[in-house]
């Protein structure tokens, strides 16, 4: 399957990547902000035009809240095309005395509780690609084919819950919108920039297997390139500075991710700058932080004091999700909207008292009305989780919540 692989066209291109590197450059320097969504973990059955227009468009309405509402140029960025590995903490799971190996994403065995689908199958391999090449494609079309034009952004409300707070909102900073273009049109300007959308596509490079077979030579610069996504990033189980996953990352020119816990040390900070980032090259490290809401003003100050102090310039990111999950009575995996809120309040205030740049967020999150995660302007309670509750395995924000945040996200960002 892997030889197969080698033989498959790229899913991006080389110089998409350094499109990237150039925009997160621009967020590391702190005249960019970089927001970074999608799903928990994708699956093959979601791989359709409406589960990825849901998605996007959600992105591109928190997009244009952050821009507007937040005066900053936004890098969008998804979780998407390749997110269909997962990390696991425990290699099996028992239900009613029957113990089988744990789901680890579409990519390597079946969601089903049964033995046939627990199964690891490198077929999945090949349904990733082929689910991450439809994926890339219909993004492309939307974002370029006239779907994303800022001219839209009424639309794209049409379809949303009118009783919603953050319904409410959108719709009046629309209208707002609406104003601004009208007044440049008479003025004689309507610029191609508000037609279309960059964005980019990211997952976590989990399976090195499918990573380094869809890693190429550029045939500009002979180094090579993981061609599987624009960014890829290396999660906190895999991040041990004498492993596999580092090495391949310190070998590929795309901008890399690094997701750091509460365990990282200022020193683990400033070795992976070493390996990964030699030269010192602006955008080409991002530093995604998952503290919890409970750490993230204790254990973040030193991170950024020591690797500021060593002249390094990496983008910083809080990743508000996956350090405040807990299980809900009902046996649900969920987060409370208030943690994740928390958590993101106390990355702006760190870096505020540092005078450094809060570079971006990174979200899980549907653009389907799931009922996965506690809270948010239009109410979930943990009663109410097992209504929609859809996700493959961590619990996202649905597209109200995703509103929210954004809007909350921007009123920070303004008072730096």
């Amino acid at each position: 399957m892997i030889a197969e692989l080698e033989s498959y066209p790229p899913l991006v291109f080389a110089g998409e990547c350094d499109q990237l590197r150039a925009r997160m450059a621009a967020v590391a320097r702190g005249e960019a902000f970089v927001l970074q969504g999608g799903d928990c973990a994708e699956s093959f059955d979601a791989v359709s035009a409406e589960h990825i227009r849901a998605k996007l468009k959600t992105l591109l309405q928190m997009g244009a809240v952050l821009t507007y509402a937040a005066s900053v140029p936004v890098v969008k960025v998804g979780r998407i095309a390749g997110q269909y590995s997962k990390p696991r903490s425990k290699p099996t799971e028992t239900r009613d005395g029957v113990t089988l190996p744990t789901y680890r994403g579409d990519s390597v065995n079946g969601f089903d509780f049964t033995e046939a689908a627990r199964i690891p199958d490198p077929e999945r391999l090949k349904r990733m690609y082929h689910a991450s090449a439809s994926t890339l494609n219909l993004v492309r079309a939307f974002t370029t084919g006239g779907y994303a034009d800022l001219r839209q952004v009424h639309a794209w409300n049409q379809d949303f819950v009118k009783s919603s707070p953050s319904g409410q909102r959108y719709e009046q900073l629309a209208r707002e919108i609406d104003n601004a273009l009208n007044f440049m049109r008479a003025c004689g300007t309507d610029p191609a920039e508000f037609q279309t959308v960059e964005f980019f596509s990211s997952h976590e490079a989990l399976l090195l297997d499918y990573e380094s077979a869809l890693t190429r030579v550029d045939s500009r610069t002979g180094q090579l390139y993981d061609v599987s996504g624009h960014m890829v990033w290396i999660g906190e189980r895999t991040r041990q500075l004498d492993h596999a996953h580092i090495e391949f990352a310190s070998r590929i020119r795309n901008p890399i991710g690094i997701k750091l816990g509460p365990s990282t040390t200022a020193e683990e900070a400033l070795q992976y700058i070493e390996r990964l980032d030699p030269e010192r090259e602006p955008g080409r490290l991002t530093f995604i932080v998952r503290m919890g809401a409970d750490k993230i003003r204790d254990r973040l100050p030193e991170l950024v004091e020591k690797v500021t102090a060593s002249g390094a310039t990496v983008a910083w990111i809080t990743d508000p999700m996956h350090g405040n999950t807990y299980e809900a009575a009902s046996g649900h995996k969920t987060r409370r909207f208030d943690d994740v809120l928390d958590e993101v309040k106390g990355f702006f205030e760190v870096h505020k008292s540092l005078g450094t740049h809060p570079g971006g967020i990174h979200v899980e999150l549907t653009g389907d009305d799931v009922t996965e995660c506690v809270g948010g302007g239009d109410e979930i309670f943990v009663d109410d989780l097992h209504q929609r509750y859809e996700t493959a395995c961590d619990p996202r924000l649905n597209r109200s919540q995703s509103l929210d945040l954004a809007f909350l996200v921007a009123e920070m960002y303004r008072d730096q």
